[in-house]
């Protein structure tokens, strides 16, 4: 057994858990193969935070277990979320899956690939995987950076911190030394990740390190650094100063509010206040005035009234948030939400969703109709079609719009260039290379 297929699903704290289990099977001799049907064996990094990462997982172990139907896949392993939050019911309604391996146990998935069957799950306190090897899949010009596992806020929504542990900060210098292998690797954009990556080094120093360490990256030479899941209540003036003296640290964040109404927000476990998130945004648009802010928000959260609903739509319509992601409440197994009363009714929840949804919506493409006439930093992805796609400053990779873009010459993917922007569609940027 020697032809490995991997399939990765869920965040972006996943995906670089399965770049170093591919990394590491390299290393050990494995062949890593891109068609599911030249494997002898597939391993699934699965999500297993809302209901609908569940049903994507399940649906994605079924579809491979059938490759084994010809006799030539061998053995089907799930890692992940999924496997270390349901590794009896994976094993037991699941009889195709030949191997669970927990979240902690992923750095050793080469010897157990080769010797182990059933499930190889502990408690989830392990220290990460230093020195690891680690094969990106994301293209060679852009990588994530994870800076920490685990998380130690709890809201009672909120499954992490049962599945992944408390919250671990990696030593500083084991995050400088491994960006710095990424910019020589020919990494350009450089996002940085955590489960709340604003609490970055408060176990290990006290206090939070992320401006120290953003100030460090930004040293290395990335002409990108984009920061992922900040928690309001955690954005210093230290960490916006840091932002805004460095030309390099994009000014883009990305900030979960979950919600605007403070009854629904103590009810969430959040440490958030309305007033709070509103000087917040005020004080991030006078210190950083070119920020793209985007936010994730649930809907039908058990207690939320018509009135808080309404609050939240009107509050999403001032364009506080340019992009946002629109979710609805999903009642986790073993989570305290999931026990409250007033459980909102599943038509109520679609009904939220697809009105908020509409004004999210609406609040992008007004952002977006401001750029026309103006000239834009891109990233050059790639060639598709007829046009180059990339993406601006204020484009997180795989979570926001694209720009296609015309150009007399070639530009290879990687590259940055000046696009004037032409029009704007619904979530995308339409434009010209200026010369």
């Amino acid at each position: 057994m020697n032809k490995i297929g991997f399939i990765s699903l869920g965040c972006s704290k996943n995906l670089v858990d399965t770049e170093i289990m591919i990394g590491l099977c390299k290393e050990k001799g494995y062949t890593i193969v891109n068609d599911p049907e030249e494997a002898e064996a597939i391993i699934i990094n699965t999500c297993g935070f809302i209901d609908d990462a569940k049903e994507e997982a399940i649906s994605t172990i079924l579809d491979a277990a059938k490759l084994k139907e010809d006799g030539k896949l061998k053995k089907l392993i799930v890692t992940g979320c999924l496997a270390q939050r349901y590794k009896e019911a994976v094993l037991e309604e699941l009889p195709e899956v030949d191997l669970i391996v927990g979240v902690d146990e992923f750095p050793r998935i080469a010897e157990l690939l080769a010797h182990e069957t059933g499930a190889c799950v502990t408690t989830n306190t392990a220290p990460y995987p230093e020195d690891a090897p680690r094969t990106l899949s994301t293209p060679s010009f852009m990588a994530y950076l994870k800076i920490a596992e685990g998380c130690d806020n709890h809201c009672t929504y909120c499954a992490i911190p049962s599945i992944r542990g408390p919250f671990r900060s990696r030593r500083m210098e084991d995050v400088i030394k491994e960006a710095k292998g990424l910019y020589e690797s020919g990494v350009r954009e450089l996002s940085v990740i955590a489960q709340d990556t604003t609490r970055y080094g408060v176990d290990l120093y006290g206090q939070s390190a992320l401006p120290k360490l953003l100030k460090a990256l930004a040293e290395i030479g990335f002409p990108w650094i984009r920061l992922f899941y900040t928690y309001a209540d955690s954005i210093t003036d230290e960490l916006l100063e840091v932002m805004a003296s460095h030309k390099n640290i994009l000014p883009y964040l990305d900030i979960p509010i979950q919600h605007i109404d403070n009854t629904v927000l103590r009810r969430m476990g959040r440490k958030d206040t309305a007033e709070g998130i509103k000087n917040l945004i005020s004080k991030i648009r006078t210190k950083l005035p070119e920020a793209v802010l985007r936010t994730s928000i649930i809907v039908g959260f058990p207690g939320e009234t018509e009135d808080a609903f309404s609050s939240l739509c009107e509050f999403v319509k001032t364009g506080a948030f340019d992009r946002m992601g629109v979710f609805k409440f999903s009642p986790e197994d073993g989570t305290p939400a999931a026990k409250l009363p007033d459980q909102i009714d599943e038509d109520t929840k679609m009904e939220r969703h697809e009105k908020l949804y509409t004004i999210a919506k609406s609040v992008s493409e007004e952002a977006l109709r401001k750029k026309i006439g103006t000239e834009q930093e891109v990233l050059c992805e790639g060639f598709s079609d007829m046009f180059y796609v990339g993406r601006t400053k204020g484009d997180g990779a795989e979570i926001d719009g694209k720009v296609y873009f015309a150009s007399e010459e070639d530009i290879a993917p990687g590259s940055f260039v000046k696009v004037r922007i032409l029009a704007t569609e619904e979530y995308d940027i339409i434009g010209e290379v200026t010369k």
